[in-house]
């Protein structure tokens, strides 16, 4: 199966939902991220290192990944929230990656403490290596509560609209604070067609948040939507 568009973007729809929330829980934001992740495929491993700055509800990120089957990718990214009156935000983002990738996605969300979401991604199909779980050639839907004892719930499904693969990804999220932490649980189901013919599996993610930093574990069966499972673990600091 083509390694291009349904490779792509993974910016779809967890700029309004987790950025914002999980890139620091502390009342004084501090800007910059570093991330480190390893992934664990069945016979061999991938880095990737990411620099995020984010403030005001505006993000830039820079970053590089490397494995010994797929090779290295540059990448850079922006992305933002525009509201539009008190229960309307549009959260627009654009990445590039080399050796000439090009992809952006538009997110609209309508309401408050009850909120609807509705997302387009589109690349320019070109070789991309994607590092979340999603397709991105693909439209989003979900809805979601803020409860007033801080916990945030959401469901959203992800599905490819433009390659005819069929392939959905459903989420439901939870996150939790315990004081000037949070948990964030992230449970996947996966189907479509993929590399290996038509697949269905089951993944998670589970992050947990300190001011300064946080650590990352995930699973996701036929990454992209190939024949290999992947173990994520990852770490990061805020400064």
């Amino acid at each position: 199966m083509d390694q291009s568009g349904i490779r792509s973007l993974g910016l779809v729809f967890i700029l309004a939902t987790q950025a914002a929330a999980a890139d620091t829980p502390t009342a004084t934001p501090l800007p910059w991220k570093l991330t480190v992740g390893e992934y664990a495929y069945s016979d061999y491993a991938g880095t990737d290192v990411n620099l995020r700055w984010r403030a005001d509800g505006n993000s830039a990120w820079i970053g590089a990944y490397r494995d010994p089957v797929f090779g290295s990718q540059l990448r850079a990214g922006a992305d933002t929230a525009v509201n539009i009156g008190e229960y309307v935000q549009l959260q627009p983002s654009l990445q590039a990656a080399s050796p000439g990738f090009l992809g952006g996605s538009l997110n609209l969300q309508v309401g408050d403490t009850w909120y609807g979401l509705v997302g387009f991604g589109r690349t320019d199909a070109r070789p991309y290596f994607n590092l979340n779980f999603d397709p991105n050639d693909a439209v989003t839907f979900g809805a979601g509560h803020h409860d007033s004892n801080g916990i945030s719930y959401l469901i959203f499904v992800v599905a490819d609209d433009r390659f005819h693969t069929g392939q959905r990804d459903w989420h439901a999220n939870v996150q939790i604070p315990f004081g000037d932490s949070h948990a964030t649980l992230d449970l996947l189901r996966k189907s479509g067609l993929s590399d290996a013919g038509p697949i269905t599996g089951w993944g998670f993610t589970a992050n947990w948040d300190w001011p300064k930093w946080f650590l990352r574990l995930a699973y996701d069966p036929h990454q992209n939507f190939s024949a290999q499972n992947a173990w994520r673990f990852a770490t990061g600091v805020r400064f």
